[in-house]
């Protein structure tokens, strides 16, 4: 079987994590995919208009490949009136400190993945991944007609297995360490990266990417010869100067120590890790995603805008204190000797 590498033409055996919220903007995709890794859109949160203008944005920097990454949707939960009541309550005082008015939950609380899944078709990126969950198999089979690669992502054993048995293409693990959103959807292993990898790429037939505190080059050339075929890091790209990250959100990376990170629910209502701050600390009664990221949408946006960190989900690794700042393309040559 050839390996992604070579499927994929890359200089270095590396993905840019599909990091969304902003962080991942055009000029970063392409940038990366320019200087020989694989760029990646992290397109969960963009319209289906927003995901064809970003897209042919990237194609407009370089015609190497690139991805497109989006999260499965699961049913919207259901909730009480005492559990939105007592999630308003929580986020009020610190709305409070930024002149907002109370939360509200609005009306569209996640964009229509439909709609979205049929503007990458549209766009037909070398590769389209997703989180969350499993594609039905009618998604599959358009994806394969189009000869678009599909990574699914893992937390665990058994969801790789689940995935390879869809017929993706190929497998990102995520290991306990990696920052932002938890991927998976059945039990989360919160595994050690290193040991991730090596079960996985014993358990399935599919080749391996492996994520998850990879921030330089011995951490690469690990899961490499553990046998993932290509490495994904994201917190290694968030200070990189194409980057969308908001300045606020680069100076609590610069400053931060090991340690300093926490997997917390707060801000999406789905486990995520990032940098520990006063929301994190405070919120303890977060609905359910994708309620709860759209109740917190106003003081994340609020918080970017007057600089207030301590209000921003800082999504990062355990390895965010090893970061560096840099071109997109020095970032990754410092990722691979």
């Amino acid at each position: 079987m050839t390996g992604l590498r070579e499927r994929l033409g890359l200089r270095f055996p590396i993905v840019q994590a599909p990091m969304a919220g902003g962080v991942t903007t055009p000029e970063l995709v392409a940038a990366v995919s320019r200087a020989g890794g694989l760029g990646s859109l992290g397109a969960a949160y963009l319209t289906a208009g927003q995901i064809a203008e970003a897209g042919a944005a990237v194609r407009a920097l370089t015609d190497r490949p690139f991805g497109v990454n989006l999260f499965v949707p699961e049913s919207l939960p259901e909730v009480t009136g005492a559990e939105v009541a007592a999630a308003v309550a929580d986020l009020s005082p610190l709305h409070a400190e930024l002149n907002l008015p109370p939360p509200t939950l609005p009306e569209r609380v996640r964009e229509d993945f439909a709609a979205q899944f049929r503007a990458v078709l549209e766009l037909r990126p070398t590769v389209f991944s997703f989180a969350f969950g499993r594609l039905g198999m009618t998604e599959m089979t358009a994806l394969h007609e189009a000869g678009i690669l599909i990574i699914g992502t893992a937390t665990g054993v058994q969801e790789a297995r689940a995935l390879a048995s869809d017929r993706v293409d190929a497998v990102v693990v995520q290991g306990g360490s990696a920052g932002g959103h938890r991927g998976g959807w059945m039990q989360d292993e919160l595994a050690d990266t290193l040991a991730l990898t090596r079960a996985v790429v014993k358990a399935v037939h599919v080749p391996v990417s492996a994520a998850g505190g990879l921030m330089d080059a011995a951490g690469v050339r690990a899961v490499l010869d553990a046998g993932a075929d290509l490495a994904q890091c994201g917190t290694a790209f968030l200070r990189a100067s194409e980057a969308g990250t908001s300045a606020p959100y680069r100076a609590a990376l610069a400053a931060a120590r090991p340690g300093d990170t926490t997997l917390t629910r707060a801000f999406s209502g789905k486990t995520a890790r990032g940098l520990a701050n006063r929301v994190t600390a405070e919120v303890g009664y977060p609905l359910p995603f994708p309620l709860q990221n759209a109740l917190t949408r106003d003081l994340r946006a609020a918080a970017a805008r007057t600089g207030r960190a301590e209000f921003l989900s800082l999504w990062a690794g355990e390895g965010a204190h090893l970061g560096r700042a840099g071109t997109a393309a020095e970032l990754l040559v410092g990722l691979w000797p």
